[in-house]
């Protein structure tokens, strides 16, 4: 090492040792690490005293190139791993420390590691010579405790509850950060086979500036360290992918200098050979699903008590039911969630048919379609609908007496690979079943299996049950659009032959009349057209097709006084003034010649109807009144503008209630003011249509 790299390296183990120092006081302060039952504490307070003492000597050793204080250095920088791997076991929660068999692991895995790293320690102070234990075994035991390290701290973060997060996520940051740096280090050296100069001359001022995370972390735990603390299942499983991981890495390496050292000319193409197939195999192992299921099995039965962590697979099942819109996709979502319980690769799901008795498959997962009906009154649908339960079909292969009488179907006796039927009932009606495939893994589906299925499953009914319901009404409603649609077109018919039977009606004394012929001819082809445009809206939907565009009021208005002149009735006209309104001319003619007609039939031949037309602000305004009947408070407000109610015997209530909701879909406005006895005023507010008149060269012209 040069001097440059020396005085760096000095200064960067001073800072270590001066930070750690004021640490350690603090905590003396404190008088934390005293306290009996925080032996996290404890532990604490000796990692960063054995830490500040790493620091001291190791630059001392530097400075003065002595090998004993270099020795003494290596060894308290083994002590400190030991005790911050103690300080991270006993940050975990106090239910898995009291577990015997996660506990003993864990420390025998520490203990070992820490002892290796000792007595290669000693050795090498015993025999500096030892190239293949100074290069090789020192770098690859330390690797190990980096390694170690690494995965208590991801266990313990993962294990501490959401809201407290926040509190060890410094001292989680330290440590990763000075456990990764040494396993950066300690790898390059196992690697190449010499420390990096340069890592090893930095490593010093790496660590040091990890010591205010720490500070920051107890400030925020108290002395409480371990109270917010979990187990969680998913926090073991990670932190045993991780350990796995680390240790095939290790081993790999290990391999690795083997093949070289002993290879010849073909050593290093082997090596890279080896590392790059091993990467590609541990890559498959880890996202294989058999694999992760026998490990997430295996840690349920050796590190918990029960196999679930219920709240998690609750909210898990949950998000994923909620998650889909269509019954396709909730279909495909149910089998998921209920096979991922049990580690299934997929299965089936058989609803009821809505057109036929039975139940058919509809979904799939995994798993070839079936063809096959089975009948609501069969053996398997009877057992499934009266017991509730879960059916084991391995059970029921080796025990049939187990489950009574019942029969498997040709279909599912066609099904080698057919594991459990999970009933989906709602109340106690079967609505639908899921045939489960067998595990990735052997599991043993006991009493909490049978429960967990039956409780997801009943949830996963209810699901669908609603699914169903939504679609059902969904069809119910369109018939019901249908039908209005049905009853605007009937209305409008009978306007129509009405007006063709006033015309026969006239026909029998006029049929010799010229200009009544043209008018006979002329009323046949507007209701010709009239019927055609009805079904050209039964076909479209109740709204009229094409854009609303100008419509000139005031000729609409002269052609309805002209047709009332006709039927032998007056329609004054108080004021028309040319407005040219937005909307379909049809349908706005249609709107106002059945607001005159009802102004007509509720008033008296000698009674007065009128109308009038102009603006108001940025709208047309159409008011039609009369002196006639008028209409009940009661009337305006409960069903005025409803479907089906009418003032008139021989009115069907569909024409009020089509022209409010025309005159809305413009953007406009109907108002009514109406007295019983004394008559009744109807106005209506339509957005008037701006055009322009000019080209746009006009307007550029003019610019």
């Amino acid at each position: 090492m040069n001097p440059h790299d020396s005085t760096v390296m000095a200064w960067g183990f001073g800072l270590v040792g001066i930070a750690y120092l004021a640490f350690a006081l603090t905590l003396i302060r404190s008088g934390r690490w005293r306290v009996p039952a925080s032996r996290a504490s404890q532990a604490l307070f000796g990692a960063v005293s054995c830490s500040s003492l790493w620091g001291w000597l190791t630059m001392f050793s530097v400075l003065h190139e002595s090998s004993l204080l270099g020795f003494l250095a290596s060894m308290f920088d083994v002590w400190r791993y030991g005790l911050w791997l103690a300080f991270l076991l006993l940050m975990r929660p106090k239910q898995a420390q009291t577990t015997p068999a996660g506990m003993s692991a864990l420390s025998r895995t520490s203990l070992v590691l820490v002892t290796l790293a000792v007595i290669g320690q000693i050795l090498v102070y015993l025999d500096p010579g030892d190239s293949f234990l100074q290069l090789r075994g020192l770098p690859m035991a330390s690797m190990g405790l980096s390694i170690f390290g690494l995965v208590l701290i991801e266990q313990v973060f993962r294990n501490v509850d959401p809201d407290s997060r926040w509190s060890v996520k410094p001292i989680s940051a330290a440590l990763a950060g000075s456990f990764a740096f040494d396993l950066y280090m300690y790898s390059q050296a196992v690697i190449f086979g010499s420390v990096d100069a340069d890592a090893q001359s930095i490593r010093g001022a790496v660590h040091a500036l990890m010591a205010p995370l720490l500070f920051v972390s107890t400030s925020r735990l108290g002395s409480d360290w371990t109270s917010r603390l979990r187990v969680s299942r998913s926090a073991a499983f990670h932190s045993a992918t991780l350990l796995i991981c680390g240790v095939y890495l290790l081993f790999i390496s290990a391999v690795g200098y083997y093949v070289k050292y002993f290879g010849g000319d073909w050593g290093r193409a082997l090596q890279l050979c080896i590392v790059f197939a091993s990467l590609i195999l541990m890559l498959l192992l880890t996202v294989s699903g058999s694999v992760r299921a026998k490990l997430r099995i295996f840690l349920s039965k050796n590190f918990f008590r029960y196999r679930y962590d219920y709240r998690d697979e609750w909210l898990k099942f949950t998000e994923a039911l909620c998650a889909q819109g269509t019954p396709q996709e909730m279909g495909q979502q149910v089998i998921r969630g209920l096979a991922d319980l049990v580690e299934s690769p997929g299965g089936c799901l058989w609803m009821r048919s809505p057109v036929a008795s039975g139940f058919r498959q509809t979904v799939r997962l995994n798993i070839d379609f079936t063809p096959a009906i089975e009948e609501e009154d069969s053996g398997l649908s009877a057992v499934l609908e009266r017991e509730k339960a879960v059916v084991n079909l391995e059970e029921y292969r080796s025990f049939p007496g187990r489950y009574g009488s019942i029969a498997l179907p040709l279909w599912l006796q066609s099904m080698p690979q057919a594991w459990l039927i999970v009933p989906l009932i709602v109340g106690d009606k079967l609505i639908g079943f899921v045939v489960l495939l067998r595990s990735r893994t052997p599991l043993d589906a006991n009493w909490e299996v049978h429960d967990l299925l039956k409780t997801a499953s009943r949830q996963a009914a209810s699901f669908l049950a609603q699914m169903v319901a939504t679609e059902s009404l969904l069809e119910a409603r369109k018939f019901d659009a249908f039908n209005r649609m049905s009853a605007f077109v009937v209305h409008d018919l009978k306007n129509i032959v009405t007006q063709l039977s006033l015309m026969m009606k006239n026909a029998k004394r006029l049929h010799a009349n010229p200009e009544f012929q043209q008018d006979m001819l002329d009323t046949v082809d507007n209701s010709l057209e009239k019927m055609r445009q009805l079904m050209a809206q039964l076909r479209e939907g109740t709204t009229p097709a094409g854009t609303p565009f100008g419509v000139d009021l005031a000729a609409v208005v002269r052609r309805i006084e002209t047709v009332t002149a006709s039927r032998g009735r007056r329609l004054q006209l108080r004021s028309v003034h040319p407005v040219v309104a937005r909307g379909h001319e049809e349908r706005i003619e249609r709107v106002i010649g059945h607001l005159v007609v009802n102004a007509l039939d509720a008033t008296d031949p000698q009674g007065e109807v009128w109308l009038a037309l102009d603006t108001a602000g940025d709208r047309a305004r159409i008011v039609v009144g009369d002196t006639g009947h008028g209409m009940t408070p009661e009337f305006l407000r409960d069903r005025l503008f409803k479907p089906f109610q009418s003032t008139k015997p021989t009115g069907m209530g569909i024409g009020a209630y089509e022209s409010s909701q025309y005159i809305q879909e413009l953007g406009g406005k109907i108002s009514v003011v109406s007295e019983p006895q004394k008559g009744t005023e109807v106005t209506l507010l339509i957005p008037l249509f701006h055009g322009s008149t000019n080209s746009d060269l006009d307007l550029m012209k003019t610019q």
